[in-house]
């Protein structure tokens, strides 16, 4: 059942694909402010739960908004509603300029925060430069920035900090736990840089074989013998 108290759920999510099972009935709830991890091994299932929450297709199950069912809606749709989605990849125009794309992406929302998100992600003095001229760092904040426009409600990121540096990858942790606190955002983050993970989630929801098999801090996480066992090993 629906919980206001949880900003996004999604109950009860299955996706098949023929007789392969990639999701089975997972139910996960994420209040208002929260930054929740979602971590698991390759094939656990992590990038098929965001594409089930952010509507591209689902074999049963439903996605809640501020308990509202967005199960029917796109991906379009669940966006201008206030969810937002980052990929792995990024997802930015190389041949436009860093202003360009953020004022194009900003103006498909009613709130247009162009400058804010700018000045937010340190991307401002960039913002003259094509995209394809700028460091790859500075491209995944773009990313990222794209995905803050309009400010949205929840934020569901798949892999922010791929290819970093160590030190960007600090960065955009601190970006994200900065911005969370002051936008208000609520953040569903896929990660498998685990220095990221453990230092700004506030719980952790762990997928393996396509079904949760543990929630908890971060601390109760780490301490779980079927994470270490499953997922974690040394990195714990």
């Amino acid at each position: 059942m629906s919980d206001s108290k949880f900003l996004l759920e999604g109950i009860g999510l299955t996706r098949r694909y023929g007789g392969f099972v990639a999701l089975d009935n997972v139910t996960v709830q994420v209040r208002a402010g929260e930054i929740r991890g979602l971590i698991g091994s390759n094939g656990a299932g992590k990038s098929t739960l965001m594409d089930a929450l952010s509507g591209r297709s689902i074999t049963s199950g439903k996605v809640l908004l501020e308990g509202k069912d967005l199960s029917d809606l796109t991906a379009q749709q669940r966006r201008r509603a206030g969810m937002a989605r980052s990929f792995q990849r990024t997802n930015i125009f190389p041949d436009l300029t860093v202003a360009e794309q953020i004022h194009l992406a900003a103006r498909a929302n009613e709130n247009d925060n162009a400058a804010e998100v700018m000045q937010q992600l340190s991307l401002a003095h960039l913002g003259n430069r094509r995209a394809a001229d700028v460091s790859y760092g500075e491209q995944r904040r773009l990313d990222l920035a794209l995905a803050l426009t309009g400010q949205p409600k929840v934020l569901l990121l798949d892999e922010p900090a791929a290819g970093l540096t160590v030190q960007e990858s600090i960065i955009v942790a601190e970006l994200l736990r900065r911005l969370a606190v002051s936008w208000g955002i609520t953040v569903l983050i896929v990660e498998h840089d685990m220095d990221v993970i453990f230092s700004i989630c506030s719980k952790l929801t762990v997928l393996h074989l396509g079904k949760i098999l543990a929630e908890g801090s971060p601390e109760e996480v780490r301490a779980m013998p079927q994470v270490v066992e499953a997922y974690l090993g040394s990195s714990a």
